[in-house]
Order: structure tokens, then C-alpha cells, then sequence
């Protein structure tokens, strides 16, 4: 594998519009060949995204501005800006956006290919 540069005005990313936020992909199997997936994710003011889990890798969130209620498995945190969490494989959570302002966070990923499974 070669180093790669992806230049802000040249980046190939994939953006996902959900009622609740936005989803923007940086670099996954997908977008960059990596091993690792990276995001940005912003949840609008008042709303959340859905309880979820990702059975094949780990996940860390770096909180850049807002405040978030995160919750995982039976427990739940306050998040504000410039907080980190990391998530095991397979644990259901979701985040409610608890600010006076969006949610704007970095998502990270220990897979290339996350996978993504809703709480039934």
C-alpha cells in the first residue's frame, strides 16, 4: 500500500443526509483502500441517530463541538467538546444531541469495512 494525500477540494467522500444529521465518509476500504474507516458526523440539535452496533470492529468518537448524551449497553455518558469514546465490537448505542448547537464529531473505525447493525 502507497501513502496516500487526499486534498480537501480533491477528496472523493461520501456523504449520507439522514433526517437526524449527516454522515460524511473520509477514508474507508471503499473510499481509500484503508484498513481503517474515519467519518464526520453531525447530529442535529434535539435529535439522535439510531441505536446501533458494529459487530466487526471498534469505534472511537472525538466530540469537536456540541454536546452529546451517548448512550451504550445499559449505561450513558455526557459528552461536550474535545471528549473521546471508544466503543467494543458488538455494543448497542446511539447519541442524542443535548446542546445548543449540532453535534459535530470524528468517528473512526478499526475496519476498513465497518458494518452497521440496528437494535431490533
Amino acid at each position: 500500500m502507497k501513502c496516500q494525500l487526499k486534498k480537501k477540494n480533491e477528496s472523493e467522500t461520501k456523504t449520507v443526509v439522514e433526517d437526524w444529521g449527516t454522515l460524511t465518509w473520509l477514508a474507508s476500504a471503499e473510499l481509500t483502500s484503508s484498513h481503517i474507516t474515519v467519518g464526520r458526523v453531525v447530529i442535529k440539535q434535539g435529535r439522535s441517530n439510531p441505536r446501533h452496533c458494529h459487530d466487526n470492529c471498534e469505534e472511537v468518537l472525538y466530540l469537536l463541538q456540541g454536546e452529546l448524551k451517548h448512550s451504550f449497553g445499559d449505561e450513558s455518558v455526557e459528552m461536550t467538546a474535545g471528549d473521546t469514546l471508544v466503543l467494543p465490537p458488538g455494543v448497542m448505542h446511539n447519541a442524542v444531541s443535548t446542546g445548543d448547537m449540532d453535534a459535530d464529531m470524528i468517528v473512526t473505525y478499526s475496519s476498513g469495512d465497518r458494518d452497521f447493525r440496528l437494535e431490533t
